[in-house]
């Protein structure tokens, strides 16, 4: 059996596989084609973080593959009161057949899979967000922007970074992350990252200079400043990340053909000017409904795996 915890567990041909997988499917539902891989399988969502793009895109994926999701949120389930993250697995996993969870710590994620019966998927954590990132390549690819990619990320070294950091080693792409000082990533996390790079090729390359970054980049991509936990330290952040704005003398420095990319929400007039979210560059619509369809094909993946057991 296996989880979907982070992108360091995967390797280049399964990380391409699930994502080849996730177009197939896509292709089949514009085409009014519903194959129902999961028919009668529950998927039980466990939120201690709220969202809007990991609830409907699970919610509507596992019911467009002919199976049901369970919204569960911390507030409304015992793990709110205090019970034990692993009774709490063992309750869930013996009734569902996969677990999607949206958390603060990793560690508490992998706690969860480690007394879990069932596939566990992360839906985000404070280190790690892998289905974002499977969604992300998925819109590089529709867009051409698939072979050898310079992919230039601005802002905070977070869980995006760390994703991004995963995804490059892993593919063997080159990736810039630029974050203002004493924002950078998780320096095991990089440690990690760098080794998955002299195995598959992937240039690695950190700075405080967003325009280094960006230069001649196909792909630019960021995130909020202010992430969830973050709140308190808002008016400091401000102040920190100014110059990391993307506007559009920052695209401009970028390859002409570049796309722009970003999670999802975005502060306007922050880490991204209206101008560049909304103009031609921007591809971040078709980057949140890949959430959907990226999403499914871990999912139908995963299960595949129970089966070939």
């Amino acid at each position: 059996m296996r989880h979907f915890l982070t992108l360091k567990d995967y390797t280049k041909e399964e990380i391409l596989e699930i994502i080849e997988l996730g177009l197939r499917i896509k292709s089949e539902v514009k085409a009014k084609r519903f194959t129902p891989y999961l028919e009668k399988k529950t998927l039980a969502m466990i939120f201690e973080k709220s969202s809007t793009r990991t609830r409907v895109s699970f919610e509507t994926g596992i019911y467009q593959l002919g199976g049901m999701g369970l919204f569960l949120s911390s507030r409304d389930i015992q793990l709110g009161r205090g019970e034990p993250m692993k009774d709490t697995a063992r309750v869930i996993s013996r009734m569902c057949d996969m677990v999607m969870i949206r958390t603060y710590s990793q560690s508490k994620l992998e706690e969860f899979a480690h007394f879990s019966q069932v596939p566990v998927i992360n839906g985000l954590t404070d280190e790690y967000h892998p289905v974002q990132l499977m969604a992300d390549y998925m819109t590089m690819i529709e867009h051409g922007k698939d072979k050898n990619p310079v992919v230039a990320y601005v802002g905070d070294g977070n869980n995006m970074a760390h994703s991004w950091l995963m995804l490059a080693s892993k593919l063997g792409f080159e990736l810039r992350i630029a974050t203002p000082k004493g924002y950078e990533c998780d320096s095991g996390i990089v440690a990690d990252a760098m080794a998955f790079a002299k195995e598959s090729g992937a240039k690695l390359y950190f700075t405080n200079d967003p325009k280094e970054a960006v230069a001649n980049a196909d792909v630019v991509t960021t995130d909020t400043w202010v992430s969830m936990g973050d709140e308190e330290e808002k008016e400091k952040r401000l102040k920190d990340f100014a110059g990391y704005t993307i506007d559009d003398a920052m695209m401009k420095l970028a390859d002409p053909t570049a796309i722009f990319l970003h999670c999802l929400p975005a502060y306007r007039g922050l880490e991204v000017t209206e101008e560049v979210l909304e103009g031609p560059q921007s591809v971040v619509f078709d980057e949140a409904e890949n959430r959907l369809h990226a999403q499914k094909g871990i999912m139908v993946w995963l299960n595949h795996q129970i089966k070939e057991k």
